[in-house]
């Protein structure tokens, strides 16, 4: 199983269905959903938090998280 926090820097993957539950509504609104893709930038110097490029946004979210959503990795 593939997630956010397994992306190595500028490997790209796709959103898969998740549970509502699970990411803060913050980062739905900004546009983390199912079928977005998301591009791993740079990660912090202790590896957290990560640098994303979602759909074209930038953002930033905590390692804990981006653990939780899964993605299918693009090749």
């Amino acid at each position: 199983m593939a997630t956010i926090a397994s992306l190595k820097k500028g490997q790209r993957g796709i959103i898969k269905e998740f549970s509502v539950d699970v990411v803060p509504l913050k980062l739905l609104e900004m546009g983390c959903l199912p079928g977005n893709e998301v591009a791993l930038v740079q990660t912090a110097p202790f590896q957290d938090p990560l640098y994303l490029n979602i759909n074209g946004s930038h953002l930033a979210i905590r390692k804990e998280t981006a653990a939780q959503i899964e993605i299918d990795i693009v090749d």
